[in-house]
């Protein structure tokens, strides 16, 4: 998922947040999920493609909505409280970043990952972190993401926005990383490709093959097949933990899967690539991931309290145990960088020749 709003914050100041000293920053915290939510239904209604390149009243945009003008004029005053939307008169405009970022079919678009995925899932999964964490709540009664990929209508859901969030962070994975002498990618649990379809529209050498659950690579043969990639990119059905992986692979590619797994699964994982990738192969690790010394960045802090929600055994990461857990299962010449600024961080490294 490419939260393009973050992109300027390659800083490691940028990401610093400064301790609490007011109230009312602690009240902006507590009720932060009520500016969420205006964001969200804002989203539902198109709100933010109704305002691109031109203004329009509350009444204009209920109208477009089919809303009474009443409940718009209380969304669109929220909206321009936490500075989504601007108004001049009786008129709302789009903010910049709600132009750039919110607008369908903009270039860096990711309403329809926000809508869907963190609106419809990943809020709701919340509501159950206080009875994981405290273990009041029965491990049959939590949900778990294997459970949730079960159902057809929530994988697809899921799938259909995270692929739209996956395609540009593939581009920028390609160019960071050299995959040009790898023959064949195993990509494990990779959803339904959209990173792999980018490594190998990249690397015409390239094949890959995408282990994730059956409900998941439905879509994502339909999504390979639309790019005309049908021919290089396959899928196999199963759990990453549980299914046997090909052999012989020229790199193995994890992608937000050591956040959604016990911790104590991750080693394993880790020398399970080892043992199928060939010799002078490549292991990629793309997750979120707080800086060593747990200072933030707060996005990636935040996203692993949401992993741990529906997996109460999950780890939260760092960049420095990662190279660890590769190390010690035989990789070398480890390295790490950013991928999404202030969430995400690859880390890769080389199976000796």
């Amino acid at each position: 998922m490419e939260l393009c709003f973050v992109r300027r914050c390659n800083n490691r100041k940028d990401l610093t947040v400064e301790p609490i000293t007011e109230a009312e920053q602690i009240s902006n915290i507590a009720f932060g999920f009520m500016a969420s939510k205006a964001l969200f239904v804002a989203l539902h209604m198109n709100v933010f493609t109704n305002l691109s390149g031109k203004s329009k009243s509350a009444t204009a945009l209920a109208a477009d909505a089919g809303v009474p003008e009443n409940r718009m004029t209380t969304i669109m005053t929220a909206l321009n409280a936490i500075g989504l939307v601007t108004r001049e008169g009786d008129e709302y405009s789009n903010s910049p970043g709600a132009d750039a970022f919110l607008v369908q079919g903009a270039r860096y678009d990711f309403g329809d990952y926000l809508r869907l995925q963190i609106d419809r899932q990943m809020y709701p999964f919340m509501q159950q972190l206080e009875g994981v964490v405290t273990d009041e709540m029965s491990p049959d009664d939590v949900d778990s993401y294997a459970k949730w990929m079960e159902n057809e209508e929530e994988a697809r859901l899921y799938s259909e926005s995270q692929h739209a969030g996956s395609l540009g962070p593939g581009r920028s994975l390609a160019r960071m990383i050299d995959f040009s002498g790898v023959d064949h990618l195993l990509d494990v649990a990779g959803g339904t490709g959209g990173l792999s379809i980018r490594l190998c529209e990249a690397n015409k050498n390239l094949r890959s093959t995408i282990l994730d659950f059956p409900n998941v690579i439905k879509l994502g043969e339909q999504k390979v097949a639309e790019v005309g990639l049908a021919d290089r990119i396959s899928f196999m059905g199963g759990n990453a933990l549980e299914t046997e992986w090909p052999t012989d692979v020229g790199a193995v590619l994890m992608s937000y899967l050591f956040n959604g797994v016990p911790g104590d699964a991750i080693p394993e994982l880790a020398r399970h690539a080892f043992d199928v990738i060939k010799p002078g192969g490549l292991f990629v690790v793309h997750d979120f991931m707080v800086e060593d010394d747990r200072s933030g960045p707060h996005l990636a802090a935040l996203w692993q309290l949401q992993h741990l929600a529906f997996t109460p055994a999950a780890k939260s990461i760092t960049p420095s145990w990662v190279s660890g857990v590769m190390e010690g299962s035989g990789f070398t010449n480890i390295q790490v960088e950013v991928l999404i600024p202030g969430m995400t961080k690859v880390v890769w490294g080389y199976k000796p020749a």
